[in-house]
């Protein structure tokens, strides 16, 4: 049995046809282009699936299910996007355009956050688990909850939104409009603007810092890893900013045991590549802080397995969750 998840992001769209022991036999990419007509970016979707047909030498025929990861609120009922805020979709039956283009069968749509968490819990870092959350490290912060092997996506399909939960009352504004959001604190964005905040802090009171020579290395530009580089080049400044992020960091995470008690947290996005580096400062202030931290039996914090194929894995086995139910 051959299944096809696709995974709508707002730079790429990546697409891979998959068996139904979650491996990826075919996989390919093309550019999004989200400043075009909602029918010209599903049309390169069609184009990129009849590549990878063509390449696997089947038909659409040959594929039962079909899944949809896309950005924003998902419908799967009706298999409309009612809304993405970084693609032109608003009430936008993505599931009938895409039949238009390519005679698929059984598809199924999903927020692509709940799609990655879902992936993670068939096949990655929360396999085994009945309940687990996804926490993605990113622009933003991503969010996916699975409650007894379902996606909790809520009455009208918005639940999840993790990032978005407030930290910090009337801090750093953000992009959702309300401030102090986790997302603010935590993302990938958030990081390079305290390592480009301590940079500056340091070239004004003359504190030397690696994180000034890896940035002119770099043509200029701070990254995610920045802070993190120096940092294990013994950089005390560079500790100071992991230190602050890793504080943030690790309240919304025990905000999150707190509300949904997961067998699993895991963490995926690029900050996730730290693996280590993140995870171990984290640990203790989870431990001393969360509710259950005096019962034997707590949350899991792991790293995500499946990295950049969460969202193509978890799209192909949506039939899972709607056929079941």
């Amino acid at each position: 049995m051959y299944n096809l998840g696709i995974d709508l992001g707002g730079t790429n769209i990546a697409a891979g046809i998959v068996d139904d022991h979650y491996k990826i036999l075919f996989k390919g990419s093309v550019p999004t282009g989200a400043d075009r007509a909602p029918e010209d970016i599903i049309a390169s979707m069609a184009q990129l699936i009849q590549d990878l047909l063509n390449k696997a030498g089947l038909t659409a025929d040959d594929i039962s299910h079909t899944g949809i990861a896309t950005p924003g609120t998902a419908n799967p009922a009706t298999g409309t996007v009612e809304y993405a805020n970084n693609l032109p979709f608003i009430n936008f039956p993505i599931a009938k355009i895409l039949q238009s283009f390519v005679p698929l069968k059984n598809i199924y749509i999903e927020n692509d956050a709940n799609a990655a968490a879902y992936g993670e819990a068939i096949a990655g870092a929360a396999k085994g688990s009945k309940n687990s959350v996804m926490i993605t490290l990113g622009t933003g912060v991503g969010g996916g909850i699975i409650v007894n092997n379902s996606i909790f996506s809520g009455f009208n399909h918005a639940a999840g939104e993790l990032g978005h939960i407030v930290i910090e009352y009337d801090g750093y504004p953000c992009s959702c409009t309300r401030k102090g959001c986790w997302e603010s604190y935590s993302s990938a964005t958030a990081l390079i603007r305290m390592t480009r905040e301590k940079i500056e802090e340091c070239e004004k009171n003359g504190r030397k810092t690696i994180m000034s020579k890896l940035v002119k290395e770099n043509n200029g530009r701070i990254t995610g890893r920045t802070s993190f580089d120096a940092l294990r080049q013994g950089d005390k400044a560079a500790a100071e900013v992991v230190e602050k992020y890793t504080g943030y960091l690790a309240c919304g995470l025990t905000n999150i045991i707190n509300i949904f008690q997961p067998e699993v947290l895991c963490i995926g996005g690029g900050i996730s590549n730290e693996r280590e580096h993140l995870i171990e400062p984290l640990i203790p202030i989870i431990n001393k802080e969360q509710y259950t931290r005096l019962q034997p039996i707590k949350t899991q914090i792991k790293i995500a397995k499946l990295g950049n194929d969460a969202g193509i894995i978890g799209a192909s086995s949506l039939y899972q969750q709607y056929e079941r139910a």
